[in-house]
């Protein structure tokens, strides 16, 4: 009998990354979901996944899930950690800790949790996908809207092309993702798809990370110039 697969689903407790952990939970997957409190997070349980606590700001809680899950086989892993920052329409000064937030939480908590997790991924030969966004393209960028978020998700992409170079070698393929515009809390009510749409492609592209090693994908499989 075959053994089910695993994803990990760091930041699985709204928006995308509770998409994710619903569509891979009723596709047979066994799911992990992280969440700042667990105990909060009442839509992931009744889904049924395990939930585990994971602040990845802080590097005490990615090593002690790390300790938690050492020696799993982690077929899909999807790093959803993100934050917007200050909201601007063009270039401006801002607040150290306002930066260092956006940079700590998108750029640094993902390189820790892709050296935290590469073992249990590569054990599997698996995936690695992270959520970036088109707003981090420095070949697509027409505004200096966002500066903060756009500078962090274009260091984010610059992680995983690393990571793609280096972790390849041990069969893990690395993709860095861009979902769309999504009605999601950071996204707002006007955007165009829903979870469970953008979600759905974004898996679809995961199934092929096969081919698309190592490049910046968007919801619909077209690539992004990084």
């Amino acid at each position: 009998m075959q053994m089910a697969k695993t994803a990990l689903i760091l930041g699985g407790n709204r928006g995308l990354g509770l998409e994710f952990a619903r569509q891979y939970a009723a596709d047979g997957f066994d799911v992990i979901a992280t969440s700042r409190r667990p105990a909060e997070a009442a839509e992931l349980r009744r889904l049924g996944v395990q939930i585990e606590a994971l602040d990845t700001s802080t590097a005490s809680s990615i090593e002690a899930l790390s300790k938690k899950l050492a020696g799993e086989s982690i077929d899909v892993l999807i790093c959803n950690a993100g934050v917007y920052g200050p909201r601007n329409d063009q270039l401006t000064d801002m607040h150290s800790e306002d930066f260092d937030l956006v940079m700590r939480t998108n750029v640094l908590g993902p390189l820790r949790l892709t050296l935290a997790f590469a073992d249990n991924v590569a054990k599997a030969r698996g995936v690695m996908a992270f959520l970036s966004s088109r707003m981090g393209s420095i070949g697509t960028m027409s505004s200096s809207s966002g500066i903060a978020y756009r500078a962090s998700k274009a260091a984010l992409n610059a992680v995983v092309k690393a990571a793609s170079l280096e972790l390849g070698k041990r069969g893990v393929r690395v993709v860095s993702l861009h979902p769309g515009w999504v009605r999601t809390d950071m996204g707002g009510p006007s955007a165009t798809l829903t979870p469970t749409e953008s979600v759905a492609g974004m898996r679809h592209v995961i199934d092929n990370a096969s081919d698309l090693h190592g490049g910046f994908y968007d919801n619909t499989g077209a690539s992004i110039p990084w």
